[in-house]
């Protein structure tokens, strides 16, 4: 009797270091949006960036972000000391801090260079980023209950989010009194200190999955490769990917185009920009822990296709914001834009927390950090074509720093492309009810 109290004892302190490490690892990657807004105003104000060239800049800085299936690979084959998980975590945060100081203190940088050291910051965060996913989704699937992954991805979104209206939050106040290369030193500082704090948290005591120790790493590698085509090849898991990609992949996203419009010709303040994306993390919030408490036993295809019209219909709304419709019946511009903008950036998310979920029950055990690294790899993958098509798009139209006139036309286009994935959402594949039974 003792002696099972006192395991019981050990795996609820396992389980409470587990959402430390979760906590901390998705707070801070949730606070990356606080040095990225100064980003925006240090390309726009300080380097006299154009439209065009930052989206293309904001879309090709994902692309570390591409290379998430073998990082994925190396942190389940590869372990470092014996340890899988929180020596990549340590390891993405120390690139990410280099990265930020180099910024801050660079004197008058260039374009390339802040470029490479920006590609060099989110090559570190993908790192982190594939880590932590693997220990959510290897921790959920030690949960005794059936809803147990759900809980955790919820727990990790609702930091995730709140760090991310906080991080938005400050750097639009912060904007208004220091330079962005302050707002980047602080970050970094942030970030050393979760390095410092992931080195201290012994992985052992999370209690996580051991790593296979009698296979070589090339062996292990080739192993992991062989368990995460099978998990590819799955039907459901193949298929629900394939229409999670193209549901963002088609859509020519304006980010860029609407910054501009909003910064320079509506004239609004970085703080009412920040307040956008604090609406925007805040409705993220709102909906983990709306999804964890009445949506998370919905079918995954009714949600994420329901998610993909609601997305269509504030593109249509934009619309009529950028005709003026809206000023008219006497909504203010920076109103609408911290309520609309922001819940339009929140809503181009909405989707990754069910499916992350849906592919968290699919996904076979061993092989969750390669699965869940190829999911967020084929999701930046398809942001990045979407911000490519973005820029093709507002090119073709003649839409440019000066004329806005076709802004109207491009997001009507942006409205009905992201309509277009609702006609094979049957794509979106559940597993059968004899699977379900026998597991």
């Amino acid at each position: 009797m003792e002696k099972e109290e006192k395991q019981e004892m050990e795996e609820r302190a396992a389980a409470a270091r587990r959402r430390l490490v979760i906590g901390v690892g998705f707070w801070v990657q949730g606070f990356r949006l606080f040095p990225w807004l100064g980003v925006n105003f240090f390309l726009k104000d300080g380097m006299g960036v154009a439209a065009s060239s930052l989206q293309i800049l904001q879309a090709s800085a994902n692309l570390p972000m591409v290379a998430k299936p073998l990082l994925g690979l190396l942190s389940d084959a590869v372990p470092i000391r014996g340890h899988r998980r929180l020596p990549y975590v340590a390891i993405g945060a120390l690139l990410q801090a280099i990265s930020w100081l180099a910024i801050a203190h660079w004197p008058a940088i260039s374009l390339p260079v802040l470029t490479i050291f920006l590609l060099l910051s989110n090559f570190g965060a993908s790192i982190c980023e594939v880590a932590n996913d693997a220990i959510v989704a290897e921790a959920g699937k030690q949960a005794t209950s059936s809803s147990g992954s759900g809980q955790l991805q919820s727990f990790a979104w609702m930091f995730g989010s709140s760090a991310g209206a906080f991080g938005n939050l400050l750097g639009g106040i912060a904007l208004s009194y220091f330079s962005p290369k302050i707002m980047f030193m602080f970050f970094a500082i942030l970030l050393l200190l979760q390095f410092v704090t992931t080195v201290a948290i012994p992985e052992s005591s999370l209690k996580l999955p051991k790593a296979a120790t009698n296979l070589s790493a090339i062996s292990s590698i080739r192993k992991q490769i062989k368990e995460l085509s099978c998990a590819l090849c799955m039907p459901e898991m193949f298929w629900s990917i394939i229409w999670f990609s193209v549901s963002y992949a088609v859509i020519p996203f304006l980010l860029g185009t609407m910054f501009f419009y909003q910064t320079e010709v509506l004239k609004l303040d970085s703080s009412v920009i920040g307040l956008s994306k604090v609406f925007g993390q805040v409705a993220l919030l709102a909906w983990s822990m709306s999804y964890n408490k009445y949506f998370k036993t919905m079918s995954a295809r009714k949600v994420l296709s329901v998610l993909q019209f609601v997305t269509a219909l504030v593109m249509l709304s934009d619309v009529l914001f950028v005709q003026g419709i809206y000023r008219k019946i006497g909504i203010p511009d920076s109103i609408y834009t911290i309520v609309f903008s922001g819940l339009l950036e929140g809503l181009m998310f909405f989707k990754v927390l069910p499916f992350s979920v849906h592919v968290a029950k699919l996904c076979p055990t061993g092989c969750e950090g390669s699965v869940m690294a190829f999911v967020m790899s084929a999701l930046a993958l398809a942001t990045i074509v979407s911000g490519y098509l973005g820029v093709a798009l507002v090119a073709f139209m003649g839409v440019s720093g000066d004329n806005f006139s076709a802004l109207p036309a491009c997001l009507l286009i942006e409205a009905a492309c992201t309509m277009l994935p609702l006609c094979c959402s049957s794509l979106i594949k559940e597993r059968r009810g004899k699977e379900k039974k026998e597991e």
